[in-house]
């Protein structure tokens, strides 16, 4: 039974995502590269053994599923804030908790999930693909250059 919005979230948080589609594909990559504390586990749902997957597999492939280390199920919105959580970027559910975000992100999650694979390329390409990656590599390097010590490890990395 999926979980409320508001419960707090037992990770691991394991990630039950359609890698066929480009566009997931490129989000959980973000993810995965930002996921240094591994609080977050990845299952494709189009290719992977679902025979413990909280749904089935149609369900899984129509939106993102997490399950929390509690057993608890997230669906869509709520299991893509949650992974945000878990690698630390809290600035994601603020900014869908703001008013009027919560209801419009719930409302346009769905219509995205399922035309997916009809929206154009190009900017998927260029948003979710480049931008995050190069994102994600800014990270990394910071992240490189305070293992030696020499920063602040306690600032959140963006």
């Amino acid at each position: 039974m999926p979980a409320s919005a508001s419960a707090p979230t037992q990770f691991p948080l394991t990630i039950y995502y359609d890698a066929s589609c480009r566009m997931c594909n490129a989000e959980m990559t973000n993810l995965m590269l930002r996921n240094d504390a591994g609080r977050l586990i990845f299952v494709d749902a189009s290719s992977a053994d679902l025979r413990d997957a909280p749904a089935t597999k149609d369900a899984l492939m129509r939106a993102i599923h997490g399950v929390a280390a509690d057993g608890r199920v997230y669906i869509g919105v709520d299991c893509l804030v949650r992974a945000y959580l878990g690698i630390g970027w809290a600035w994601v559910p603020n900014l869908v908790n703001l008013p009027g975000m919560a209801t419009a992100a719930r409302k346009l999650y769905p219509w995205i999930a399922r035309n997916r694979y009809r929206l154009p390329q190009t900017p998927i390409v260029w948003v979710f693909e480049r931008a995050m990656r190069r994102a994600a590599q800014r990270a990394a390097t910071r992240s490189a250059a305070c293992a030696g010590g020499t920063c602040d490890t306690d600032r959140p990395q963006h």
